[in-house]
């Protein structure tokens, strides 16, 4: 089974940056497509940024962060990353990252996800 485990959330001023970590103890990483999600508070969860599986050529964004928003990953650290600029108070919430297996079309459809991590809380504000 692989686990999922997200790192590098924190509180920080609008304007700053954060970056994102998800990361896996399996070996298997790469064949699998990884979202980000975001829960606010009083809010459903909703996806944020989408990156294929192998090479990761194919991502996407949701308007609200894109050009301000990167997905990658790397595989040989078995890891996946969000990093994010420019931060807005909107976008306060806990950040989860989920795998798809063989992903390579983008979807935020949560039931499309095999595994889901326990999520990092991201707080922005001054």
């Amino acid at each position: 089974q692989v686990q999922l485990v997200e790192s590098g959330g924190g509180l920080v001023q609008p304007g700053g940056s954060l970056r994102l970590a998800c990361v896996t103890s399996q070996y298997s990483l790469e064949y699998y497509a990884i979202a980000w999600f975001r829960q606010a508070p009083g809010k459903e969860r909703e996806g944020v940024a989408w990156i294929s599986s192998l090479e990761g050529s194919s991502t996407y964004y949701i308007d609200s962060v894109k050009g301000r928003c990167t997905i990658s990953r790397d595989n040989s650290k078995n890891t996946a990353y969000l990093q994010m600029d420019s931060l807005k108070p909107e976008d306060t919430g806990v950040y989860y990252c989920a795998a798809d297996l063989w992903g390579s079309a983008a979807t935020f459809s949560e039931t499309e996800y095999d595994y889901w991590g326990q999520g990092t809380q991201v707080t922005v504000s001054s």
